[in-house]
């Protein structure tokens, strides 16, 4: 056998039957089943009207987050203090639906519930060299523990539900290398977004990111984790990180990983998922970690983003589409990023809303002594139960509410704008989630994506700023 890409192997372990002809897509096998109550419902439904069963319940996993409220106090135990009727629906109806067919599952409330993509990595179910998928586009973000993790749509989700297995075409492999140091101030969410724009916002289409390289190496699995999970906002399937011993140190002791003699084989087997020195990738991009740089948004999709330093851009004569992103953000070419005002600063999200993110936050709040900007409305939404037990024992609750923030359960929140946590007609905010397409966060919302130190200066100052201006 040649050299091979880490994708390669991955890929190759888990085939159980290989396309007939160029471009058939290959059987493969499930080791983790990620579910929530926004995409099961319907695969659940199609299960029961087919007879069927879940295949491996012990594989699958579910959890209460895209639709739960994060206002306090939770409506427990019952959801009838859950006030959009829908939420409540599908909250109900996934509780049922993992009663009768045998699915764990962590509803809102419980100590393991979160974002699927937070959890999945804390507890410990997200383990290298795994395949991973979930009715979710985010599932990307445990590629960053060396996981083949993929989104699915909902017919998928019924197929893996029954049969452990999902039909996929191989994807392309894109190598992106960056080296060397970030600078002060700048962050895995500024890398992501820099990545995203070098790319384009199609440039990965039907390609799985390995990311490596010194900088790489240098991040810790949660900033892995930021880098991965914003890989499919330049079209690609996922993202990949190999596995090493920063891997490890953060695995070891975590509920789900393994222990004693089972830890040392799968360890033994992490540590050869690597791509082979020789081995040939279908395209590369190679980036300089030293001209990475605090970031913000300016347009309606990730790519479409500058300096905090620079101006908002002037499109091209024939550029449409950057020419209506302006019209909805309703900017001027020319105008200073840091000239525009915000209504409202999320901190939150799959992509930046772990302990780590809220940590460096509120280090800004901290060294600040600042209050939240007048007019500002500020919301601080951890990604698990756990992230916020651990945020609140270390104080950084306190940290955010003694300055103006609120502080909420945990949940997707404004990152999908549902129950209350959804932004008006025309009100901008500064969020750390991973997308700002028209109406993500509210329709006619205006959004600014940023890192967690960025929503934090933001929020202090009223404006676009970074933890420098203050």
């Amino acid at each position: 056998m040649g050299a091979r890409t880490l994708l390669d192997r991955l890929w190759d372990d888990h085939v159980v039957v290989r396309g007939d002809g160029d471009g058939a897509p290959d059987l493969l096998y499930v080791d983790l089943h990620l579910l929530h109550e926004m995409t099961s419902p319907q695969a659940f439904a199609g299960l029961r009207a087919a007879g069927r069963g879940v295949r491996r319940p012990d594989l699958t996993v579910a959890t209460e987050d895209h639709n739960v409220p994060t206002t306090r106090p939770l409506p427990l135990p019952l959801l009838d203090g859950v006030a959009d009727p829908l939420s409540r629906l599908q909250m109900e109806t996934v509780r049922r639906n993992c009663a009768e067919f045998g699915v764990p599952h962590h509803p809102l409330g419980s100590a393991g519930n979160g974002i699927v993509h937070v959890i999945g990595p804390e507890q410990g179910l997200s383990q290298p060299g795994l395949s991973i998928v979930c009715g979710d586009s985010h599932t990307s973000t445990h590629g960053a523990l060396g996981a083949l993790a993929f989104g699915i749509g909902t017919s998928q989700v019924e197929h893996v539900l029954a049969t452990q297995t999902l039909w996929m075409e191989r994807p392309r492999s894109l190598e992106v290398r960056i080296d060397g140091v970030l600078g002060p101030g700048v962050t895995a969410k500024d890398l992501a977004l820099h990545v995203v724009r070098a790319i384009g916002v199609n440039g990965g289409a039907g390609s799985v990111l390995e990311l490596r390289g010194s900088c790489v190496d240098s991040l810790t699995v949660e900033q892995r984790m930021t880098l991965c999970n914003m890989s499919i906002e330049c079209g690609a399937r996922g993202g990949l990180i190999a596995p090493d011993a920063t891997t490890l140190a953060y695995l070891a002791g975590r509920p789900f990983a393994p222990t004693g003699p089972d830890w040392e084989a799968a360890t033994a087997y992490w540590r050869t998922l690597r791509s082979d020195d020789d081995a040939v990738f279908d395209r590369s991009v190679v980036i300089d970690a030293a001209d990475v740089v605090p970031t913000v948004t300016w347009g309606t999709n990730p790519s479409q983003a500058v300096a905090i330093d620079d101006v908002v851009p002037t499109p091209a004569p024939d550029d449409d589409v950057a020419a209506r992103a302006l019209a909805y953000m309703d900017l001027s070419p020319g105008t200073p990023m840091r000239a525009i005002a915000v209504d409202t600063v999320f901190i939150g999200s799959c992509t930046n809303g772990r302990l780590e993110d809220l940590r460096a936050a509120a280090d800004v709040v901290r060294a600040s002594g600042r209050p939240v900007a007048p007019g500002v409305r500020a919301l601080i939404v951890p990604g698990s139960a756990a992230v916020v037990r651990a945020a609140e024992a270390e104080g950084l609750d306190r940290v955010f509410t003694g300055a103006g923030f609120e502080w909420r359960g945990s949940g997707c929140s404004m990152c999908t704008a549902m129950n209350p946590d959804a932004l008006g007609q025309g009100v901008r905010s500064a969020s750390t989630t991973n997308r700002n397409f028209e109406g993500r966060q509210g329709d006619g919302a205006r959004t600014h994506l940023v890192s967690p130190q960025v929503a934090a200066a933001t929020a202090l100052v009223g404006r676009l700023a970074a933890p420098v201006d203050l």
